[in-house]
């Protein structure tokens, strides 16, 4: 009970010390994003008070309180439900009635196979549609790991169907490295190379790999007759429309591989064994293979659960150009409190999430009031802090399928997550932050925040690691900004990466950098600034990822 009325007190002169920074900053601005501020506001989000801020609990509605407190002092418009600064986020447990099926044509023989019978279907689905696909390209591993190992290289599979076989990679690879990527071999091929359906082998005893990226929860038991307990287990989870259309990704039996390839030179049980020897596999068009989807799938809702997104706006001072928005985000959820036995000699159970993301909800604070307290901007900004980032983009799925603003009326997103430490906790990182996904979808965007990053009394290095495409940690979608980028909204993500203290007890406020994190802040204020007064909105050529390791500076952009 002491310790606590000890954390209180200093959280209260804390919060004391950053009211009067912010009247000290009155003009807002950059000058407005101070560590001290930064430093009062994590004091209490990471306190042992918010419980790890997990989500459903009663910590995170803490949070949530805490920031809208913060937001209406400084005068930031209410952008939730009904003129408050919440928005609810529903989070459904739904169970599948599944029936789709694949129809496949090889040299003029057809077999339709039925979801459970030769193929297995994700649990979702989305809506009820038929997709067709004439053309199938089989790339070896599904592996894109360096120059020396590129299954894709010289293969074209922007809207064709993409089959691979393995679950080691092949021989003379880094092991760990090609086993992270081996998961996301459906992600890869659709989201990098634009693939239009994914076909997962089946997974090998014992490969300890999921098969490539099908949802793993289809697997979930159902009792007979649909009573007794696995009747009340979902069959996914989800905060998005139900009937959003899915991306075709199914994963095959060898009785369905057999058939695909039964019109190939080299036959799918050749094949199959040099996979499971690891040796070098080739890549090839299977011809005359046509593939039709037919999604036909039934859902109930059988458990709902509610969250909230904490919303603000501050509006654009244009007539015109104040009906579009500079959307910027960050996730104040965390992992929460360990509830079980605690192993021999530990003593702390709560996870606070400083860096993770306490980092970025109290930077965020510190932006929005910056705007609120500064010049207006031609257009309006809005700030969403997400929730449930942790359990899967929740908070910021939801926004983007239920928008509090017209989703065509967001110009671009800047994201962050994880902005306060520096990366392996190397000094050599003190002034390093890694954008991801800035040249993606807006040339004009990336270069944007290049001069805003250069007009700072203190640039930052920018290192894009991150956002190299063979990245294993493939982090352009792991973090809110992907929920809007793959609606087509450029973004930049920022980032400070990951450290020993990631994701446990250790994760807390006296390690963080608040100069560094104030500086970031900066940066990304800066770079929408510059977004919310241009006369017109980024420019999306959707180039894809061009920086990686190594890169940097401008890009001159080529049509």
């Amino acid at each position: 009970m002491k310790k606590g009325r000890i954390l209180a007190f200093s959280v209260m002169v804390l919060t004391m010390a950053a009211s009067v920074t912010a009247r000290q900053a009155a003009k807002g601005g950059t000058a407005s994003i101070t560590p001290g501020a930064l430093r009062a506001w994590l004091t209490y989000i990471s306190s042992d008070d918010l419980e790890g801020r997990a989500t459903f609990s009663e910590g995170l509605g803490l949070a949530a309180a805490y920031i809208a407190d913060r937001l209406k002092e400084a005068g930031v418009k209410p952008g939730g439900d009904h003129g408050t600064y919440f928005q609810r986020v529903s989070v459904l447990g739904v169970k599948s009635a599944n029936r789709s099926t694949l129809t496949v044509e090889v040299s003029g023989q057809t077999r339709t196979f039925r979801d459970g019978e030769g193929i297995t279907f994700p649990r979702n689905v989305g809506g009820k549609r038929t997709v067709t696909v004439n053309q199938v390209e089989f790339a070896g591993y599904g592996l894109n790991l360096d120059s020396a190992h590129n299954d894709y290289k010289g293969l074209d599979v922007k809207g064709k169907a993409v089959v691979w076989l393995g679950s080691r990679g092949p021989k003379g690879t880094d092991a760990q490295r090609a086993a992270r990527l081996l998961r996301e071999r459906s992600s890869f091929a659709v989201e990098e190379m634009g693939a239009a359906a994914t076909i997962v082998p089946p997974p090998e005893p014992g490969a300890g790999q999921r098969g490539g990226g099908v949802d793993e929860r289809g697997g979930l038991p159902v009792a007979a007759g649909g009573r007794g307990p696995a009747a009340r287990i979902p069959d996914f989870t989800t905060v998005q429309r139900l009937d959003s259309p899915q991306t075709p990704t199914v994963t095959a039996s060898d009785e369905f591989l057999e058939f695909l390839f039964s019109g190939a030179g080299t036959k799918y049980a050749d094949l199959k064994a040099m996979g499971q020897q690891q040796e070098d596999l080739p890549t090839f068009h299977l011809k005359g293979v046509t593939l039709t989807f037919n999604f036909d799938a039934d859902y109930q809702v059988i458990n709902t659960q509610y969250t909230r997104n904490v919303v603000g706006i501050v509006e654009g001072r244009d007539n015109q150009l104040k009906n579009t928005y500079v959307a910027f985000g960050a996730h104040y959820d965390h992992i929460g409190y360990t509830q079980g036995v605690l192993p021999n000699g530990a003593t702390d159970r709560i996870s606070n999430g400083a860096d993770d993301d306490g980092s970025g909800t109290t930077t965020l604070i510190g932006i929005a009031r910056a705007f609120a307290l500064g010049p207006k901007t031609k257009r309006s900004v809005l700030f969403v802090w997400h929730a449930g980032e942790e359990r899967g983009l929740y908070g910021s799925r939801y926004f983007a399928d239920y928008p509090a603003v017209p989703l065509d009326n967001i110009v671009a997103q800047l994201n962050m997550d994880m902005i306060g430490r520096n990366h392996d906790n190397k000094e050599s990182e003190a002034n390093t932050v890694y954008p991801v996904g800035s040249d993606r979808i807006s040339t004009e965007l990336h270069n944007i925040m290049i001069d805003a990053n250069a007009a700072l009394p203190k640039p930052l290095t920018l290192d894009y690691e991150l956002n190299d495409p063979t990245d294993p940690e493939r982090v352009y979608y792991r973090s809110d900004h992907y929920s809007y980028a793959a609606k087509g909204i450029p973004i930049i993500f920022f980032t400070t990466f990951l450290h020993p203290d990631y994701h446990r007890v250790t994760d807390s406020v006296e390690k963080i950098n608040f100069e560094k994190m104030a500086r970031i802040g900066q940066l990304v204020y800066e770079t929408g600034r510059r977004v919310a007064n241009l006369n017109h909105a980024p420019a999306r050529d959707f180039k894809g990822p061009r920086l990686g390791k190594g890169g940097g500076g401008k890009i001159i952009s080529t049509n």
